[in-house]
């Protein structure tokens, strides 16, 4: 953990604050930090920011207990001056937590102290009528609110950058692949289609948990807000009022749904990114080079193959999506909690939600960069449509036939076919022309015309305009 460049006396430490001293708010030097996350999403899950999330509870309960009556304006005002996460001593928070168990004890003993230096009686209003999970869950919700937004925000410019593939592209042909082998063409609009309408759902998710995640968790020791008599309701209304987040019916310690579908929601995004990553880094083999990643000056060489043309921004998607799905069932797991207030399976989110935001954000960004920049090579992919020399269209030779003769009868007839123009490595227009019951319905015009991929596309550019209609339509 960085614990910032100032140094502190021996009093500073004993007591736990910095006094009026600011700590520099600079983010840690962390040398993956650039290729698996982005420069946002790791200020929005840093030390200085967990801590002042949980600062910002404490301000408003101030403020909300002061508007019920509990606590004087004053009091209220005096809290909220001490509610900076600068300063408090990071390393003070690090190593008492380590004893405490959570870091909500220490940094409410730093409040108070910090408080009470200013006004004696207001310092005995901290953190009043709460428990260390309010401050807790409380800041990783607000957290999470700001995590939400960057990755709508992101999550447009991923669908931007795709959709441009589906205008530009939605004529451009390519070999459909199926369990790796060559099929009929489709086209490289619909690929992107494909990519589009999975992302522009989980934008819907990603919109739609946030009336589940963005609530309040106020409940004091065992969820009974007894500590405030009763006054707990209106303190409660009052907190979700300053914070701007909803007041569920009840609190939730217990119950981690809220958490964990963020994690699962996340974990189906980065699964998706996976796969469009999947999709690209295939494409882009030497053998292949249907596309190929942006290039850019010290982007995907190696070192020690001067050729080399690595698709950097497809790894670090695909890491992700190694990497979430185990984290996501760290969440899944810790749901299991007991009774009031958890033992461990709370404790095990605290790194676990964090790490999977920022892995999320980190593989979208790639992914963003990748497909607004991503070259495309329309030559290559004719050119390996024509590698099986007509074999990838012996469905709709087998299709035309079978209207004459059956469906059976016509495949059987086109598999032999198929299996005699690999073996003699011939074209199949040659082969099925041997065949006296295929020259007896078409001529090798009609077969030619059979066998051409622009011509048994289907309905593929239409579902391409059906895609991008239907994005139009959403906000």
């Amino acid at each position: 953990m960085w614990l910032g460049s100032e140094k502190f006396s021996a009093e500073d430490m004993e007591a736990g604050v910095c006094s009026d001293r600011k700590m520099s708010t600079q983010l840690p030097t962390y040398l993956l930090g650039y290729l698996f996350t982005t420069e946002e999403m790791r200020a929005i899950f840093s030390d200085q920011r967990r801590i002042q999330a949980m600062l910002d509870f404490e301000a408003a309960l101030g403020r909300a207990l002061a508007r019920v009556g509990v606590i004087p304006q004053a009091s209220a005002a005096a809290i909220g001056s001490k509610c900076d996460a600068k300063l408090f001593s990071m390393e003070a928070l690090s190593q008492e937590a380590a004893l405490a168990g959570n870091l909500a004890i220490p940094m409410v003993k730093q409040l108070t102290t910090l408080v009470t230096k200013s006004d004696e009686k207001a310092g005995g209003f901290v953190h009043w009528g709460a428990t260390s999970q309010d401050a807790i869950d409380t800041g990783t919700v607000l957290q999470l609110r700001d995590a939400l937004e960057l990755m709508d925000q992101a999550l447009v410019k991923l669908c931007d950058a795709i959709a441009r593939i589906c205008e530009t592209h939605k004529s451009t042909l390519l070999a459909g692949r199926t369990w790796l082998q060559q099929g009929p063409a489709v086209t490289l609009g619909l690929k992107a289609a494909g990519w589009l309408a999975a992302v522009e759902r989980h934008r819907e998710r990603t919109r739609e948990i946030r009336k589940r995640v963005l609530v309040l968790q106020f409940g004091g020791a065992v969820g009974t807000l007894a500590a405030l008599g009763d006054r707990g309701p209106a303190v409660a209304a009052a907190l979700a009022e300053e914070l701007k987040l909803a007041l569920p019916n009840l609190p939730w310690h217990a119950h981690r749904d809220r958490f964990a579908e963020v994690a699962t929601t996340m974990g189906l995004l980065v699964g998706s990114l996976g796969k469009i990553a999947r999709d690209i880094s295939l494409m882009a083999q030497t053998e292949v080079s249907e596309v190929a990643e942006p290039a850019a000056p010290g982007r995907g060489g190696s070192s020690t193959m001067p050729q080399k043309r690595n698709p950097v921004g497809s790894a670090v998607v695909l890491a992700a999506a190694i990497r979430v799905p185990a984290l996501v069932s760290v969440m899944l797991t810790s749901m299991v909690q007991e009774h009031e207030r958890g033992l461990g399976g709370w404790h095990a989110e605290w790194e676990t939600l964090p790490e999977i935001c920022t892995l999320t954000a980190g593989a979208l960004a790639h992914l963003t960069q990748v497909l607004g920049g991503l070259e495309i090579n329309s030559s290559k992919m004719n050119a390996n449509l024509e590698i099986t020399h007509g074999l990838i269209l012996a469905e709709a030779v087998a299709v035309a036939l079978g209207e004459k003769i059956g469906r059976m009868t016509a495949h059987k007839i086109v598999e032999k076919a198929s299996r005699r123009a690999t073996e003699t490595s011939r074209p199949f227009l040659d082969v099925l022309m041997e065949d006296a019951e295929v020259r007896k319905h078409f001529s090798a015009e009609d077969i030619k015309r059979l066998l051409d991929p622009k011509n048994y596309t289907g309905s593929a550019e239409a579902m391409v305009e059906k895609v991008l209609s239907d994005r139009k339509q959403k906000p």
